[in-house]
């Protein structure tokens, strides 16, 4: 697997950008993935269990080469395909995608219309692999509001993976951050207005289990594609303390070898969690 073509433009600015945002991936690590023979490899760390990833630069991949938004959403879709497969064989727990934000429902009505298309080509084709692939769907978001096909395909991906026990894709889907905590802190309110709850009863964990990752554990690394550095509503309250990874890549570039950079980036952060260096003699 050869070195993309974001990779190699990137290539030579890639320190002075890791330099001046402090989060950025050196490319230059991003390229094959060795294989075969050859010395054999030290033994890599174990992967975060749970890694987040903001999919961004779809349009900006298409306009790049002249072609339609829908081709880069296409593609897109390859990108998770290769993340799903990729997260497989790192190990990782639980893999969450920012499939279609809150937010999203601006666009232009053309550009949803494909949007959803994709879902649902991604849903029906799909979906048999991650089954037999052991992964189980978690979808979270606002789910009212939505078109009948769209709910009844959300949920199938969800009843037909649930007793799997792999790898766990979330899919963020009508989703946005504060809109989550809303839900929940409407949901405490309720609680305490009925008399279940008293208001003392409300803590960080009472406020975690409302929330729609409930079961779900808090994100350790969070990837951004496109070099962008924004969170944009993405798991607001979950990502408190996650490692931050902004890959120069557009999405659709996406590959098995800058999963494994962001990774090794990861493992050179050293987390501390608001208490001393974990890794201070």
């Amino acid at each position: 697997m050869g070195r993309s073509e974001g990779a190699r433009q990137i290539e030579a600015s890639a320190a002075g950008e890791r330099e001046a945002a402090g989060v950025t991936v050196d490319l230059a690590s991003c390229g094959p993935v060795t294989t075969g023979s050859g010395p054999t490899p030290a033994p890599r760390p174990a992967a975060p269990a749970h890694v987040a990833i903001i999919m961004d630069g779809n349009g900006r991949w298409a306009a790049r080469r002249n072609l339609p938004r829908v081709e880069g959403h296409r593609r897109g879709v390859e990108a998770v395909r290769r993340a799903v497969r990729s997260a497989i064989e790192l190990g990782v727990s639980y893999l969450t995608i920012y499939s279609f934000s809150s937010e999203n429902w601006r666009r232009p009505p053309a550009e949803i219309a494909d949007l959803m298309g994709l879902l649902k080509l991604f849903v029906r084709r799909d979906l048999a692999e991650l089954h037999g692939n052991n992964v189980r769907v978690k979808i979270i978001g606002a789910r009212e509001g939505l078109s009948a096909d769209i709910a009844g395909l959300l949920d199938e991906a969800e009843a037909r993976t649930r007793g799997n026990t792999g790898l766990t894709l979330v899919i963020a889907f009508n989703y946005g951050g504060r809109q989550e905590i809303l839900r929940a802190v409407r949901t405490l309110a309720q609680a305490v207005a009925d008399g279940r709850m008293s208001p003392a009863e409300i803590g960080l964990e009472a406020i975690t289990h409302a929330l729609d990752t409930t079961g779900i554990p808090d994100p350790d690394l969070v990837i951004r594609t496109s070099g962008e550095q924004r969170l944009s509503n993405f798991l607001t309250w979950q990502t408190a303390y996650a490692e931050y990874v902004i890959v120069p890549e557009f999405w659709p570039d996406f590959d098995h070898a800058c999963f494994h950079a962001a990774i090794d980036e990861y493992h050179r952060r050293d987390r501390r969690f608001g208490g001393l260096s974990g890794k201070a003699g």
